[in-house]
């Protein structure tokens, strides 16, 4: 999955998701560290104590991404550079942190890819009840992340995707990115964008029938561009 992903993007596979019906579940992450992240979702919610990424680890399987769901929190980081080396030694291919990291030099120097919304230097000051879901669902922004998702991301964020409909949204990314990277060409040659896509003749079209979107009238030319 990680070598096919390799010669795709994030926007590449969240257009395919739009062209499948599929949710695009996608958050705006920094990479602390590595530019690309692919894997099975390995979720926890932590609530003030490093025990439940141990735990988490108990059933990691090789190349699953630890998914942290901390709320969002900005008044402590929850994960620092021990949890990446433990990550890492177990077998995990990146962490992705709805909250904070601390300890950015050294995780930069274990090189384990890790995605977060920024660094703090405040550890947990909590220790709040344990959920009973704590290891089954994460909450990423408003999206629920489960072990039925796989996680991708690179340098324009994150995004979680069904891991049964994979095949498919990669075929679908690798049309999109195949047809983009033709046009690209063409514009490179002199032949602009608009009439590659026939732009003049949606407009036409437009006129004679509002309801017409320009998402329509690329699907009937088979231009990409925003899908």
């Amino acid at each position: 999955m990680l070598k096919r992903f390799d010669e795709l993007t994030t926007a590449h596979v969240a257009d395919a998701c739009l062209r499948a019906g599929v949710p695009v579940r996608t958050v705006s992450l920094t990479s602390v560290v590595g530019d690309r992240i692919a894997g099975r979702a390995l979720p926890a919610q932590h609530v003030g104590s490093v025990d439940i990424f141990l735990e988490a680890f108990e059933d990691a399987a090789d190349g699953d991404v630890l998914v942290v769901d901390n709320r969002g929190r900005r008044d402590e980081a929850c994960v620092g550079d021990m949890v990446a080396r433990e990550a890492q030694i177990a077998g995990l291919s990146g962490i992705v942190i709805w909250g904070l990291h601390r300890d950015t030099v050294d995780i930069q120097q274990i090189g384990l890819p890790v995605f977060s919304l920024g660094a703090l230097p405040t550890g947990p000051l909590r220790l709040d009840p344990l959920p009973a879901d704590a290891l089954l669902t994460a909450t990423i922004g408003e999206w629920t992340v489960t072990r039925d998702d796989l996680v991708l991301g690179d340098e324009d964020g994150v995004l979680f995707v069904p891991a049964d409909r994979i095949d498919e949204l990669f075929d679908l990314a690798e049309s999109i990115r195949d047809t983009e990277r033709k046009q690209a060409a063409e514009i490179r040659s002199g032949r602009s964008l608009r009439e590659q896509v026939r732009f003049k003749e949606y407009l036409t079209a437009r006129a004679a029938d509002p309801s017409l979107t320009f998402r329509q009238h690329l699907r009937a030319v088979k231009g990409a561009v925003e899908e």
